[in-house]
Formats: C-alpha cells, structure tokens, sequence
C-alpha cells in the first residue's frame, strides 16, 4: 500500500530532526515524514561529548559563520523552552607545555579571531591588560565570545590550579561550552511533530526516480511512500543510502570512543570548560610495561608518540562525579558496523594521555575505575567540511559528514538544507557545504592545500 509525503528524511538522528523542525516549524511544511530503524538519536547523535564551538581554522571562515549562525539557533531555543537542554557556556580550553607553540597559539588564535569567532584577548600578567572573566557554571548569557590567550604561568594556576605547573600557555575559547543531546533532539523532534512530521519506525530500501526526479521511497519493511523529495541523514551510513540515488558520496567513517568514569577524588572541579590537551603525547611507562608491550605488534602502536587532542569534561550537576574522557587516536578509516568494538586499552591509554595535562589523575592509573563506554563513527569528508545541499538527482538532498560536529552545527544544518527543500533564499556560507564544491577545480587545488581542519 502506497502512502504520500512531501518530504521523506532518511534518518531520525539529530541531522534529520533538525531537517523536520525547520521544514515544519520555519517553513509550514506539514507532511514530512522521519523514517528510523532505532529510536530518535539513539545510533550516534547522543554518543557524543555534546559541545559547541565557533573556534575553527580556515579557510575562509565558512565553518565559523556556520557555527556562528548554528549557536544563535541554539540560543533561542534554550530561550524559547526555558533551556531544557542546559545549555551552557564554560568553553573550550586548550593548554600546551611547549614553549615553542605558544607563537603559534598566539598566531592561530589572531586568524581565527579575524574569520568571525569573535575577539582575542591576551594575558601576559600585565596590569594594563583587559581582565580575565571566568565563565559560569551555567547558562550562556552575557558571557565574554572570542577566545582569551593565557600565558602568564602564575594566572594560569590561580584560575585552573589542577592544571599541570608545565602548561606554559592555555587557550580559552569562549563561545562554545555543552547541551544535552537528548533533550535538545527530543523537543525539536516534538514540536516538529506538533507540526505535522510524523516518524515511522523502519528502514528505507530502495528509492525509486524518473526523468531525472525522485518519484517514491521503497521500505524494507514493506510498502512505499510517494515524494518527490528524499533526504539522506543517515550518518554513519550516509555513503550507503547515497548509492540509492545514484551518487557515491566522498566520505568514509572513523571510529568514535567515549568513556565515562567517576572521580571519585574529586580531582577535577565540577564548574570546569571542556579541557584539551594541545601537544602531542608520550605514555609514562615503566621498564617492564614497555618491554611486554613491545612484544605484540596489537599493543606496540601505545610506545610511539600518540597525537594531540585528548579531551575530558565533568558530566552533570554539582552532586555527580561524572567525568567524560575522549581521545580519537585511531583514525583509520573503517566501515561502520554496530555493536562497535571496544578497544580494552582506551581507558587506560586516555587517562594516562589527560594525566600529562591534569597530574592530580594519576592517581586513578594505580587501580582503574569502572568505566562506561559508548562511541560511534565520525563521518567525514576529506576536508572535514559537512555535506548539506541537493544531489545530482532532483529531488535528492544530503546532510551529513559533520565528523563529530553534528550537534553543535545540527540548527544551522536543518535550516540551511530546508531553505535547499523550499527554494528559499540561501546564506553566503551555502556553496562551501554542496556536493557541487568537488566540481570546481579551484576547490580541488585549494584541497591539496588543506591545512587544519579543526578536529579534535
């Protein structure tokens, strides 16, 4: 039996919700149907650590009026429903012990500042310098945006004293902080709902097109849905649902691994920013683990120089103990394929990694705690940049690769790609997310180029 819709979105993760919210909500589209295999949110939108930024690299900026534009989406929201999805504002801080990179920091920081984040401020112990004002612990109004440099050692410790007394600089990102997914997706998904989306639990099979226009939706459970619009959202599997409709769509998955650990010492303050170690790191192994780990190629790879970009932050109220700890140190890319597999040295391998910002949880390596884990995939493009505009096929729509960064760029995504739907007028970041990017030759060279694509 054939039912009608106007639009058919693969996927109810927090892309698609978004893409039903703004078709609804913004625009009046009613009949707009979510088709889910799971539940809402439930294959990788709520495995993630659930932060926002506007701090990216280059070039151009387009990822930071993309963030930019997202984060005022988030904003009146929280607003709107009287921020049931705790939206706050601590930051992003990122320290180094390397002398050396601190110029770098401080030239990095200047360009970013320029692109669009928002101003950069630098503290080197000065008193004629502008103060420095420590976020809050909840909230996100009239908090301090751009970013502040910190490199006066003795004002870095009387602000974060669990810091380790290496750190020689620290980076202070202060338009980005933290939400709950869940709770974010939920209520978008419900007032969508209000609006008319429906979701329907099962999977998309086939879809069918002619005269170079989407025609119906196949189910796998059965039955077909006329549209004449169909929009992939179907993160980790984006590339599959892409050969649907004809295209081979340049992405590819990495796997994603959180834990989460109580802090049982209470060693990290529960107001901390995210925390992100910005060097390179060693693991402190004795003589004798070295040498065991050296005889097995499966647990060599932990003697070699891990890469930068270890992260943790505290996980609820005042009252939790709760610590998130993340460190993509394997980037191969691998299919997508649930359960994921759990590495058994990722606790181990991350608290020692973070150990090297925050000595004081060392203390945890002599008897690991409990963990919890859960992860996904980041899909990716190779520039790191989201997909978010029509296919070739007429009709066909994408939103994804957004590598880790879904949550926080879902707003802007589910408008943009909604405006795409409606033939409504487009913002100037739009052609740096379209599919057609690839066709431009000057974009090929420009990828050969590439530098910092701003994943941590």
């Amino acid at each position: 039996m054939a039912t009608t819709a106007d639009v058919v979105i693969c996927g109810a993760g927090i892309a698609g919700i978004s893409v039903a919210y703004y078709l609804t909500v913004q625009h009046g589209v009613r009949d707009v149907v979510l088709v889910e295999e799971g539940a809402p949110l439930s294959l990788t939108s709520d495995k993630s650590t659930e932060c926002y930024r506007n701090w990216w690299p280059g070039p151009g900026g387009t990822m930071i009026s993309l963030m930019n534009r997202s984060i005022d989406l988030l904003e009146d929201l929280a607003q709107e429903s009287g921020n049931i999805f705790h939206l706050n504002r601590r930051g992003y801080l990122y320290g180094t012990a390397d002398p050396a990179r601190i110029p770098h920091l401080k030239h990095e920081a200047e360009d970013i500042s320029a692109l669009g984040a928002g101003p950069l401020r630098l503290h080197t112990g000065q008193a004629d310098e502008p103060g420095y004002v420590p976020a809050l612990t909840a909230g996100f109004a009239d908090q301090p945006t751009g970013a502040d440099v910190i490199v006066d050692p003795e004002m870095i410790q009387t602000f974060f004293p669990y810091l380790s007394h290496e750190v020689v600089a620290v980076l202070h990102a202060r338009r980005a902080g933290w939400f709950s997914a869940q709770q974010l997706g939920m209520y978008m998904l419900a007032q969508a709902r209000e609006h008319g989306a429906k979701l329907l639990n099962g999977s998309v099979s086939g879809v069918f097109w002619s005269g170079g226009r989407v025609q119906s939706v196949q189910l796998q459970q059965g039955g077909t849905i006329l549209t004449q619009n169909f929009v992939n959202a179907a993160g980790p599997y984006l590339k599959r649902v892409g050969g649907l409709v004809g295209v081979d769509l340049p992405v590819f998955c990495e796997l994603h691994l959180k834990t989460a650990f109580n802090d049982s010492q209470n060693i990290i303050p529960r107001d901390a920013p995210l925390l992100i170690w910005s060097d390179p790191v060693s693991l402190d192994w004795s003589e004798d683990e070295r040498a065991l780990l050296a005889e097995s190629p499966e647990t060599a790879w932990m003697l070699a120089q891990m890469p930068p970009g270890v992260h943790m932050r505290p996980e609820g109220g005042a009252d939790s103990q709760t610590l998130l700890l993340l460190w993509d140190y394997h980037k191969e890319p691998t299919p997508p394929a649930f359960p994921i597999s759990i590495d058994p040295y990722f606790l181990e391998v991350s608290l020692k990694g973070i150990s090297t910002m925050m000595p004081g949880l060392q203390v945890y390596l002599a008897n690991l705690p409990r963990p919890v884990f859960d992860g996904g995939y980041y899909t990716k493009t190779r520039e790191n940049r989201p997909l978010i505009g029509p296919t070739p096929l007429k009709g066909s729509f994408v939103t994804g690769a957004f590598s880790g960064y879904g949550l926080m760029a879902a707003c802007a995504a589910g408008e943009l790609l909604a405006a795409h739907i409606t033939g409504s007028p487009l913002p100037q970041y739009a052609p740096a997310f379209s599919l057609e990017r690839y066709m431009d030759p000057s974009y090929q060279k420009m990828l050969a180029q590439w530098g910092d694509t701003g994943q941590l």
